[in-house]
Order: C-alpha cells, then structure tokens, then sequence
C-alpha cells in the first residue's frame, strides 16, 4: 500500500459515537453491558471500521465462562470478526480504503458500531455481496477452507468426517467439501440432519452413544480426515476412525467449555496426545488448527495465506456453491439474545449482529 505521510488520521465525514457491548466478567448472557463512547481516532498503521454485520461465535461462548485460549482479561467488548466499511484511517495508512467494505478478523472488539483494526488486517469484500452472507464465512470461511484444502489436503473422492456438521464451521466444511467431490460423513443432531443432507453430507445422530460405531459401518476401510471440534475423551475416536494416511484436524475443546479450571489445561492437554501420536509411525498424522498460528512471527505472510482463502471462499459465494447458514439476525443492543440463541444448540449456522 501507498504510505500516508500525514501524522493526522485520515476521515469521512460521519459522526464518530459508538455502540458497544462489554463482557464485564464470567456471566450468563443477560450480563452483557450496552455502552456508548467516542472512539479515539485510529493510531498510525490501523483503521476504524463501520460495522455493518458481526456475528456470535462459539468463542464468544467460551469467553463468557473464561474458558477460551488466551483471551484478555476482563472487561472487553467481544466479537470475533465482522464486514464493515472504512471510516478512518491512522498515519501510514493507504487512504483510499476509506470507504471500501471489507472484512476483518479482530479474535476480540468487532461487538461494536466502530471497530479498531490493523490496515494489515483489512480483508476488500466486493459491495455487491450481502454483508450478513460474508459475515458467515470470514472465520468460518478461513477456517474450513485452510482446514480441508491446506492441512488435511483430502483429495476428490475422499471420505471425511465432520463433526458439528450444523455448525459456523461444520457447515461450510460440509458445503466445501461437498463441492470438491469429496464424501462428507458429519455428526448432527436428529433435528438438523435434513438440513446437513441437503449441504451434502450423510448424517450422523451425534448424541447417539454409539454415532462412532455408526460411522465405522458407513466407512469400514475408515476415513481420509476428521475434523474434530469437540476435544475431550472422544478424540481417541476421532484418532481411530482413520485409514493410513488419514488426518486428524483438532480445532477446539467444546466439550470442555462448562468445565472449571484452568482454561489453557484443556488445550495443552490435546497438544500433547496429538503430538504423541504423531511420534508413532502409523501412517497417520494428527494437528491442532490454530487460526492465529503465524501471526506474530510472519504477519504478512499470515495476512497473504488468509487473504487467499478468503478470496476462495467469496468466489464459491458468489457462485452460489457455498449457501450462507444464517440461524437468526439480531441488532447489536440485543446481544444478550443473539448469544443465548447460540448457546441453546437448536439452531444451524452462524447468529448474525448488526447495528440498528
């Protein structure tokens, strides 16, 4: 990008007010703070977004109970990520992003009507792609993409198994997959799994005792992947369900969520068992995805890996190969709503925020 030399940020010209919500500690939902403050102008090198859609992710599920890996100390205004238009920009700072819409992944911040994010972060989205839809797969997006294509690498004519085929991530796995030619086996409860047949997939009841068992008899030569989100004592299976030269992808903990204690045991706890297993030579490999891996040691070429998976991901949209799952829209002073409605685990997709 072009540098700005000016010390002083660069604006449009609307008023700079803001909402936000704030997680002031451990509480349920309805402890969510609403509060309204005047955002200091972007420092140089970042640049203050306009949201037009966030959402509800399982992070901020975690965040809520103090269970989530190295989040800040409360309080803080959550928000994993959002699509918005560039209002301002800070010294150093290419100025004709303002006004272009573009997404950002921001870990924590976007639950607000102005964002703060690096420049190196901004992500361009084209206007004329329904903010709601991108908003479903920015993270999602990113995630399910480098997952499938640059970790597990599964070929067309694979068999995977998706765990929380109904979910942000799961869904779009399954839609990814799906599209790639590869068989998709993905664990649901009974009430989604029309809704995953028709993403693709062959549905699993994933509160049956036995679901493991049912996906060995669907794939008895086992699977080239597993993409397990849950964590936990059932990762063992996950581990089994593999043929030679499968891949394990671990991405979370959630079966650990309500649990007190420290919340990094849980995530140190899985890096060790994955790591040893990969010390014995099986023929099989198993990884934790972290989607921040990199970021501190080599942001721009970080930035240059999530800005090609992105592009993918908007260009499967677009096509109408990936359908946005969207379980509910919420303004953003109802945030207390939207994640309560996360949190019940009776709804598909991702539960979107935007401002009034």
């Amino acid at each position: 990008m072009t540098e700005n030399l000016d010390t002083a940020p660069t604006t449009s010209a609307t008023a700079h007010s803001r909402t936000e919500i704030v997680l002031p500690g451990k509480v349920e939902p309805d402890g969510l703070q609403v509060r309204t403050t005047v955002p200091p102008a972007p420092t140089p090198g970042r640049a203050l977004v306009r949201m037009e859609c966030t959402g509800v992710a399982f992070a901020e599920q975690q965040m809520r109970r103090g269970k989530y890996y190295k989040q800040p100390p409360f309080p803080f205004v959550p928000g994993y990520d959002l699509v918005g238009v560039v209002d301002q920009v800070g010294a150093g700072v290419d100025p004709t992003w303002i006004g272009r819409r573009v997404a950002a992944i921001t870990k924590v911040g976007a639950w607000s009507t102005l964002v703060d994010v690096a420049a190196l972060d901004l992500l361009p989205v084209p206007d004329d792609l329904d903010a709601a839809a991108v908003e479903t797969v920015i993270v999602n997006g990113i995630t399910a993409w480098q997952m499938l294509h640059e970790r597990a690498r599964v070929e067309r004519g694979g068999t995977v198994v998706v765990l929380g085929a109904n979910g942000g991530v799961g869904s779009t796995l399954v839609q990814l997959a799906h599209h790639a030619g590869i068989r998709v086996i993905g664990t649901a409860a009974t009430r989604h799994h029309e809704l995953v047949r028709t993403l693709g997939a062959e549905p699993v009841d994933a509160r049956d005792p036995q679901h493991y068992e049912h996906i060995r008899r669907l794939a008895p030569g086992g699977v080239d992947a597993v993409f397990d989100h849950v964590g936990g004592p059932g990762i063992r299976e996950s581990w089994s369900l593999l043929r030679r030269g499968g891949s394990l992808v671990a991405y979370g903990t959630a079966s650990t969520m309500s649990q007190e204690g420290n919340s990094q045991l849980p995530i140190l706890r899985l890096f060790a068992r994955l790591t040893s297993w990969n010390s014995i030579p099986n023929g099989r490999r198993a990884e934790f995805y972290d989607l921040w891996s990199g970021k501190s040691r080599r942001p721009e070429r970080y930035q240059q890996q999530q800005a090609h998976a992105f592009a993918n991901v908007l260009e499967l949209l677009r096509s109408g190969a990936l359908v946005p799952q969207i379980a509910g829209r919420f303004p953003l002073d109802r945030a207390a709503d939207a994640l309560t409605l996360a949190e019940s685990r009776t709804v598909a997709g991702k539960v979107i925020l935007q401002p009034r």
